[in-house]
């Protein structure tokens, strides 16, 4: 059926063709506005959801580099599932707080997690200064690495590190504790990697961390127990005192000296 052309309608059907036009186009006026709102409401989501992934995601990455080094992160992200390596030179420094189970049992327990908290977070801090990395902490011992991420000059700078910490330990003396600590320091080969699926690790294993830790336990308080091939090295640039050759348990004899500070020039 052809329609009828326009001329040929009465003035009232041309009224009411005319508001029903008007009617469309107000619906689809009223969509257009709804559809530009929606987009809007959209868009606006979207940049909160983005926002509220982008702070998740630097929490985590906070949250990783409290465990794992930078260059670990790195690589698990790209993919690598299994981290082991074997580094040739590093220096380690073992350390233990003096008569920490007798300390425990005197303290209150949230008098005891305040007091380790600021030791530990100033050990943490000179770690920071002197660029080597905490390993871990267990209990009351507190493991140091220096040389992970290729440096050279790793020894000087865990020598470093052990003064300062011993310095930290005295200066706090008195305060609801008398803290003491014991530190080994050695030099040699050890195999760094991440253990662990869901509450992984970094860790490092090896000859050379034991004969750190060993040398710890044949320390004295507040003092430094260097291996003599360690202390061949910082000899030139830091005070040594010799201890002579001490029986270190399943390490036999070996010779030792005390790290007592820094070669005045």
């Amino acid at each position: 059926m052809t329609p009828e052309p326009p001329g040929s309608r009465s003035p009232g059907e041309l009224e009411k063709e005319n508001l029903r036009l008007s009617r469309r186009l107000e619906r689809l006026e009223g969509n257009v506005r709804r559809l530009e709102e929606f987009q809007d409401s959209n868009s606006t989501l979207a940049s909160r959801l983005l926002s509220e992934l982008e702070q998740e995601r630097s929490r985590s990455q906070r949250l990783l580099l409290n465990v794992l080094p930078q260059r670990i992160v790195d690589r698990l992200q790209a993919g690598e599932s299994l981290i082991a390596d074997r580094h040739e030179s590093v220096t380690v420094l073992f350390g233990d707080i003096v008569g920490f189970t007798e300390t425990s049992a005197r303290l209150a327990p949230a008098t005891l997690i305040e007091e380790l908290n600021r030791l530990f977070s100033g050990f943490d801090a000179i770690c920071d200064r002197n660029t080597v990395e905490k390993i871990k902490t267990a209990g009351d011992a507190y493991l140091v690495i220096g040389g992970l991420g290729g440096e050279t000059d790793h020894a000087t700078k865990v020598a470093e590190t052990a003064l300062q910490m011993i310095a930290q330990v005295e200066s706090r003396s008195g305060l609801g504790a008398d803290w003491r600590i014991r530190i080994g320091l050695h030099g040699g080969p050890v195999v760094a990697g991440v253990i662990g699926t869901s509450k992984f690790a970094y860790d490092v294993w090896g000859d050379t961390v034991n004969m750190a830790a060993r040398l710890e336990a044949a320390s004295e308080p507040n003092r430094i127990l260097v291996s003599g091939a360690l202390g061949a090295q910082l000899g030139d640039h830091y005070r040594l005192v010799q201890r002579g050759t001490v029986e270190l348990k399943g390490k036999g004899l070996v010779e030792t000296s005390f790290l007592v500070g820094r070669q005045d020039h």
